[in-house]
């Protein structure tokens, strides 16, 4: 989830921009396998038949999976993290966010949280008919420990070694708890059928198998009749990549049984669908860097990216941004209403903590300004020690939200003194940015680990260059808790501990908006099942129990 994983991102997205014809998407994908005729309603509008065993579902051309269908690369466990289907996983997260076996019978840590040891099924075969075992577990985190190419961070992994058929141990660089919500995610390959092609022939053991891929258009699903688990529900799922006014025209004229949108669509509810609203972690910030401009930072080796912004790296600018922006001023003019007020990363999470929400006070931020020496210019904006308080603001050009986003954010910072000019940007063009000017990003996932990658002082996605000690500190006592419960409340004190942290009182490397609510366009009659809070990514989070969804 750090940079190399959003950069590999901005690639598979452009890869699949155009909009595409969404008859032609859907040949070949009515039931059994024959190509079916779409029905007239009458109107001149044209509609999928609906059948009892299948679902066709619109996502974002992001969503779809620049490497295939590849474990080690990003499927299932890369910048969107969602459940794999097609492979299983150790253990899962129900509703509620609790753990649940699946390929695992049991499993524990050492007390220094140096070991994990997993025990797995014995009844699980591949779809080759190949038996699954722990080596198949341990080839796959090791390779994914080791690959170049993959966007699963399992550097705190330092080998992972198969004991006998059903018992894997997994040995630990330094104790890092939260590798759990990884390996909830983590789909296991066959060691014997693993080669450079995997990604686009996929075999695995989980409740569906690929049947096919049109790259840049669609991806078939189908149920594995040999999975140990309960039978799908839904035998077909067939998930077709579009921008978002395309996704908006398949669910008018009735082609896709469930359409994603977004808010400044949501209005556009066509006839015979109802709009399903899922709540998420995914959360919409800013970063806000905490040096001063002229640093120089390495990525990946190789990759030199300027560092460092003089307005931002004055913590007074920082907490008064925070304060000074109307979070549900911006949701009710910028998503509709479609979002919830968001203060962290990880809001409503068991490691969140109170201390990161602030109320909106205008005249606090104002006097933090002043008392730091930013004082109104002639044309009103501040300027201290030469220095202008102006900023360039980037955002994704592609995403409504998050252009409508910068514009309302600078358009209520300039009653702080504070300009801001926004520029939209293709990612392969904001990523020289990421470390010297104010990104609006979208994080969030079901774990504490997006907390980690932000705000570490070596994290991932420390885009704010922001290194506090005693921060750090917290961050590492949290990952060293034997049980993950245990763990919260040192995540609560990396936020806020009364004197030092990452809240809008403290240090404030970043300032939230808002949790963007995830919209879709449903069929009346089909019933999706209960959904966990969905991750940052509008994408395959939906179907994640999409074996558990029926046709009324």
């Amino acid at each position: 989830m750090g940079t190399m994983t959003r950069r590999q991102f901005a690639k598979m997205a452009g890869a699949g921009a155009a909009a595409l014809s969404v008859g032609g998407l859907l040949a070949g994908c009515a039931s059994g396998g024959e190509s079916a005729p779409a029905a007239d309603k009458g109107d001149g509008a044209q509609t999928t038949p609906t059948t009892p065993n299948q679902v066709i579902v619109s996502m974002t051309p992001g969503s779809e999976p620049a490497a295939g269908f590849d474990p080690f690369v990003s499927w299932g466990c890369g910048e969107h993290v969602h459940e794999p289907l097609i492979q299983s996983t150790l253990i899962t997260t129900d509703t509620d966010l609790n753990f649940v076996n699946d390929l695992a019978t049991s499993y524990e840590a050492s007390d220094d949280g140096m070991t994990w040891t997993f025990t797995i099924r014995n009844d699980v075969k591949f779809t080759d008919g190949q038996p699954l075992t722990a080596r198949d577990v341990a080839f796959t985190l090791n390779g994914i420990r080791t690959g170049e190419a993959s966007e699963c961070d399992l550097s705190m992994v330092k080998e992972a070694v198969a004991l006998d058929d059903t018992t894997v141990e997994i040995h630990m660089e330094k104790p890092f708890n939260a590798l759990l919500y990884t390996l909830a995610v983590i789909g296991i390959v066959p060691e014997h059928a693993y080669d450079e092609n995997y990604g686009d022939k996929p075999i695995g053991s989980g409740r569906y198998k690929l049947e096919q891929w049109d790259k840049g258009q669609q991806a078939i699903l189908v149920a594995n009749p040999d999975y140990y688990g309960d039978a799908p529900q839904m035998e077909r799922v067939v998930v077709v990549f579009m921008e978002e006014d395309a996704s908006l025209a398949a669910a008018q004229s009735g082609q896709v049984d469930v359409a994603y949108t977004a808010a400044t669509f949501a209005a556009n509810q066509p006839a015979g669908y109802d709009l399903l609203n899922c709540a998420s972690v995914d959360s919409r910030g800013i970063s806000l860097p905490c040096v001063p401009a002229g640093g120089t930072k390495v990525e990946q080796g190789d990759m030199a990216y300027e560092v460092g912004n003089d307005v931002t790296c004055d913590r007074a600018v920082r907490q008064a941004i925070n304060y000074g922006v109307d979070r549900q001023k911006m949701i009710d003019n910028v998503m509709n209403g479609y979002g919830t007020v968001a203060f962290s990363v990880g809001d409503g999470m068991p490691w969140s903590s109170p201390d990161m929400q602030c109320t909106t006070d205008v005249d606090k931020a104002k006097k933090l300004l002043d008392d730091a020496g930013w004082t109104p210019g002639a044309d009103g904006v501040r300027e201290k020690d030469g220095v202008r308080a102006s900023l360039n603001l980037y955002y994704s050009a592609g995403d409504s939200v998050r252009q409508a986003i910068a514009a309302e954010f600078a358009n209520q910072m300039k009653d702080l003194g504070i300009e801001v000019s926004i520029k939209g940007a293709s990612w392969d063009d904001l990523y020289p940015h990421q470390f010297t000017d104010p990104i609006v990003w979208g994080w969030g996932t079901n774990a504490p680990v997006e907390t980690y990658n932000l705000f570490y002082s070596k994290g991932t996605g420390n885009y704010a260059s922001y290194e506090n000690p005693t921060v750090d500190a917290y961050l590492d006592e949290a990952l060293a808790q034997p049980l993950v419960e245990d763990s919260f409340d040192f995540w609560k004190k990396a936020q806020w501990d009364g004197q030092a942290g990452i809240a809008p009182q403290g240090d404030a490397p970043w300032v939230w908006f808002a949790n963007v609510d995830h919209l879709y366009f449903a069929k009346e009659n089909l019933k999706v099942a209960k959904q966990k809070p969905h991750p940052h990514g509008h994408g395959w989070s939906l179907v994640n129990n999409v074996d558990q969804w029926s046709w009324a």
